[in-house]
């Protein structure tokens, strides 16, 4: 079944097919995992900016927070221990993701995505039903051994089932469910902030259960990827009967074709990890690692890990500060479905570059507000902590339609098929290193930088945005199996991979 006014030529190959509700369906039960990712990271700043939950795991941070009244603003919630339980949860995601690479190459997307879902699902519970902080850790670490699986399998996923033209808008699901699964969070400790007793807490952790059940449910019933199928058997019919179900038609011998030859240079590779750092594939991984580099220090992480910690710092009450994490999530999520809309239209440089400009922008003027107005103690006016908190909202908008659903499109396009599964690990476990990076060290940072510290990130948003005009080409409408001529045709790119004697055929 063919959804009606999604057909578009490209006039670019002969790709032929539709955006069927089939897929439509797969890639919205795939795309579960963004819920579980986006709630995860929003749910954890939330709790810690809790009384209840600072006075059973973090007593010290409360007392410096309500007691100290030397302390900055900016110190108050400067614990290493306080920042273990937010990044612990990437660390157990970089080491796995390894080992889900191995999982997702030998037996498919589909065992990946399931063994992420039942890791969520154990982690919710032990994180509703800690009784000290290293029970509580180890829920952390389950549910990042969850985003190692899942992460890394379903990118893929979605890139491999989506018609070449719309692939963008297709994978871009997967960063609107983790913006809606933000937002979820928000709204959920907004909620349990309410009660101000023990439960709030527990609730809100072990609430990330839901998303996980409807993920490990529905893998169930997910079908495999044709790229899969063919990589993983030699039942090549088996992979064309579902190539025709998902696209809708039974002319998709030019695409099955491409597959079939991507498959046996795939299977002429025994070590993915070792092949990746060839010469001809230096772009993609260039690209890869350098784009989750970016996308970590644009600051985005302070905004979705501390939001409330960081409106507290401003001025606003507990409660005040959970409602302006729930608007922050809303214009997240809607600025989310923007890109849907034009990436496929626009393109991923265009895009890249818009929000670039706009997070340049209001962090600048963020930091020298926070630089005029706050000092160590005291607050912000009421006006003023508004004005920061529109102007959050601005750099969030900027973020969810450019660097936050294209720093996991990109990498998950532009890998051949023979290196696909490692590259997406490796993107990752560097997007998991970086974000650990950020996420144990901005505490610390905001309370020795203060302000400064929205001027080191603005200043790294200068420099990536840059880069993506300088090295990035552009890839939409590439089919994903044609993707290696984009770099043969780059002014950089081609100096690389081009062998001598080659141009000609370029």
């Amino acid at each position: 079944m063919a959804i009606a006014g999604f057909v578009k030529g490209t006039g670019q190959d002969d790709y032929k097919g539709q955006l069927t509700l089939f897929v439509l369906l797969s890639c919205m039960v795939a795309a579960m995992g963004g819920l579980i990712f986006g709630y995860d990271i929003g749910i954890s700043g939330g709790v810690t900016s809790m009384e209840p939950f600072l006075n059973k795991f973090f007593a010290e941070v409360n007392r410096k927070m309500k007691e100290d009244e030397e302390i900055s603003n900016y110190c108050k919630f400067d614990s290493q221990l306080l920042t273990s339980f937010t990044s612990s949860l990437y660390i157990a995601g970089l080491v796995f993701t390894f080992f889900a690479s191995s999982v997702t190459r030998s037996f498919g997307r589909k065992p990946s995505i399931l063994a992420g879902g039942v890791a969520f699902l154990v982690g919710a519970a032990l994180g509703g039903a800690a009784a000290n902080v290293y029970m509580l850790l180890l829920g952390r670490i389950l549910l990042g051994i969850g985003l190692g699986f899942t992460n890394q399998a379903i990118p893929l996923y979605l890139s491999e089932m989506a018609p070449h033209n719309y692939r963008g808008a297709i994978n871009n699901g997967f960063q609107l469910c983790v913006g809606i699964g933000v937002l979820s969070a928000n709204l959920v400790n907004f909620g349990t902030e309410k009660l101000k007793n023990s439960s709030s807490w527990r609730i809100s952790l072990a609430l990330a259960g839901v998303p996980a059940s409807l993920l490990t449910l529905g893998s169930i019933f997910l079908p495999e990827t044709p790229n899969s199928l063919i990589q993983r058997s030699d039942e090549h019919q088996k992979a064309k009967k579902m190539l025709e179900r998902i696209r809708g038609t039974d002319d998709v011998d030019a695409e099955f074709e491409d597959l079939v030859k991507a498959n046996a240079t795939s299977k002429a590779i025994k070590k993915p990890f070792v092949k990746i750092t060839q010469r001809k594939y230096r772009p993609q991984l260039v690209m890869a690692i350098a784009i989750q580099f970016f996308q970590q220090v644009t600051g985005i992480n302070v905004i979705s890990f501390y939001a409330p910690i960081l409106f507290r710092t401003v001025g606003l009450d507990e409660s005040g500060s959970l409602l302006s994490a729930v608007v922050v999530g809303v214009v997240g999520t809607a600025a989310t479905l923007i890109s849907m809309l034009l990436v496929d239209k626009l393109g991923r440089r265009a895009l890249f570059t818009i929000g670039g400009v706009q997070m340049f922008v209001s962090q600048i003027v963020i930091g020298s507000i926070m630089a005029a107005q706050l000092g160590d103690h005291g607050g912000l006016s009421k006006g003023y902590a508004y004005l920061v908190l529109v102007l959050i909202c601005i750099y969030v908008a900027g973020f969810a339609w450019s660097w936050g659903p294209l720093g996991w499109l990109v990498p998950s396009e532009i890998f051949q098929l023979e290196i696909r599964s490692a590259g997406q690990s490796i993107t990752v476990a560097a997007n998991f290193l970086f974000t650990f990076a950020i996420a144990q060290s901005f505490l610390f940072m905001l309370c020795r930088l203060k302000s400064g510290t929205f001027f080191f990130f603005g200043g790294w948003v200068l420099i990536m945005t840059s880069f993506v005009l300088l090295f990035l080409p552009e890839t939409k409408y590439i089919p994903i199996e044609q993707m290696d001529r984009v770099w043969m045709e780059h002014w950089f790119w081609k100096r690389i991979v081009v062998e001598p004697g080659q141009e000609s055929r370029v």
